[in-house]
């Protein structure tokens, strides 16, 4: 049993939706679809849930703009529903759900509204396409995430799964239709709507493969394969043709937009083989992400890089001999409601590494009297405009030199290291460089170790 789930570019158009079909029917084992929201034609057109936190925005702020947008949103599922030739009904469906979401004065605050508003892509394009199967003889049936027993932490925006949503989505193995299941959001235990963080219906995809028991996750997108560097800032960079959890986990929080970084751990923790598919190619083969896999001769297995962070660079002469210096300087940031990325410490000084937009000019002047008058530092300084830029690879704990290839070839780029952290796992090693450097710093560590 598979279950399978095609992003936003798979799912944007009459002609993607026709690829998708095909991918269902040449496989009778993909039993479960989850889907995205419509995502981008080409690259002028606007991704469907932009629209939806447009309308969210204006409708809450009573803009004359929010019909326009409402628009714009129905006429791209009636788009696709005529390239099909589909019963248009199912538009007429659409549009009265979503009047009824943005006109309806339940909400106990915006975020709850606005999150019901976003969710409209991924729902839409589910019944769409479920009803699209049906049309063209497919037996498959739409399932909406509370009837499917999906419930989440009541955290608009940035949801949780609860550990009984497993229990009860294993139940879902009795259908014998294909059941079609709208990603990125879920259910709270009191019936709210919520979503997952940006991306989430990768999330979606993982945690309904852990509850059926699935033998794969096949996760469709617009590549054929995960590549060890950006395609956009290297040209023809090597394809990849297997990593482990660890490593993609790393890739995707340091840059890899291919993949959510938060959606591994629910196949992680069943043990579930994820493969990365192009809806375009779907004859290629891939990415395989595994918990091991085989050895290879690349030192390293990919290059990724991401900006809009920011340091908090703190500064006491003989900090390394006051116990709590460090639980000080964090107990201050957590009051702040903001979580560190990294910390890269010294004996007199240390480097607590954050998203930029965490806080607010006048929140980070603040914090940084409270972290003074916390620890009694020497000295606290905010360094902006970082990029985070990490090489992984399982096979770096046996390759010697990897890191001194790296600094050497920055180096020769004329980048300048802000910092430098390796993780205690010795799979990944992290460079800290001014945002401007960003693309020069991916290609110069790429032809090092690629190129040569």
């Amino acid at each position: 049993m598979k279950v399978i789930k095609f992003g936003g570019s798979s799912v944007a158009s009459a002609e993607q939706l026709e690829k998708v079909k095909n991918i269902v029917l040449e496989d009778t084992s993909r039993k479960f679809v989850i889907v995205s929201a419509p995502g981008k034609r080409d690259k002028s057109d606007i991704k469907v849930t932009d629209l939806l936190i447009d309308l969210a925005a204006e409708t809450l702020r009573d803009s004359d703009n929010a019909s326009a947008t409402f628009n714009k949103i129905i006429d791209r599922f009636r788009d696709t529903a005529e390239g099909l030739n589909m019963d248009l009904a199912i538009v007429e469906k659409l549009s009265k759900q979503l009047n009824r979401t943005i006109t309806d004065d339940t909400y106990e605050n915006t975020a709850y509204f606005t999150d019901a508003v976003k969710a409209f892509g991924e729902d839409a394009n589910a019944q769409l396409i479920a009803a699209y199967f049906s049309e063209q003889g497919l037996d498959a049936v739409y399932m909406n995430p509370q009837d499917a027993g999906l419930y989440l932490s009541d955290n608009p925006g940035h949801a949780r799964v609860l550990p009984e949503s497993y229990q009860n989505l294993y139940k879902l193995r009795k259908q014998e239709s294909v059941v079609v299941i709208p990603g990125f959001f879920g259910y709270t235990k009191t019936g709210k709507l919520v979503t997952f963080s940006r991306g989430g219906s990768d999330i979606t995809g993982a945690i309904v493969a852990n509850g059926v028991k699935a033998d794969m996750y096949e996760n469709f997108t617009d590549v054929s394969s995960i590549y060890v560097a950006n395609p956009g800032v290297v040209s023809n960079p090597v394809p990849i043709e297997q990593l482990t959890y660890s490593e993609m986990r790393e890739l995707s929080y340091a840059g890899f937009s291919v993949f959510h970084d938060e959606a591994l751990q629910p196949a992680f923790i069943a043990n579930i083989p994820v493969a990365i598919k192009n809806t375009n190619e779907p004859q290629a083969p891939g990415t395989l992400i595994t918990r091991t896999r085989p050895k290879n001769h690349l030192p390293i297995s990919g290059i990724a890089s991401t900006s809009g962070f920011a340091s908090v660079y703190i500064q006491k002469y003989m900090m390394n001999r006051e116990v709590g210096f460090v639980r000080r300087v964090l107990s201050v940031l957590e009051k702040y409601n903001v979580s560190f990325e990294h910390i890269v410490s010294g004996i007199d000084d240390i480097d607590v590494i954050f998203k930029e937009d965490s806080l607010s000019k006048t929140e980070f002047e603040e914090m940084v009297i409270e972290i003074k008058a916390e620890t009694a530092a020497d000295a606290i300084e905010k360094r902006d405009n970082i990029s985070l830029l990490m090489i992984v690879g399982e096979g770096m704990i046996e390759n010697i030199g990897n890191t001194a290839r790296a600094t050497k070839a920055l180096s020769e780029a004329g980048i300048n290291l802000e910092m430098i952290n390796q993780g205690s796992s010795e799979i990944s090693v992290m460079f800290g460089i001014i945002e401007e450097r960003e693309n020069d710093a991916v290609r110069a560590i790429y032809n090092e170790f690629f190129n040569n």
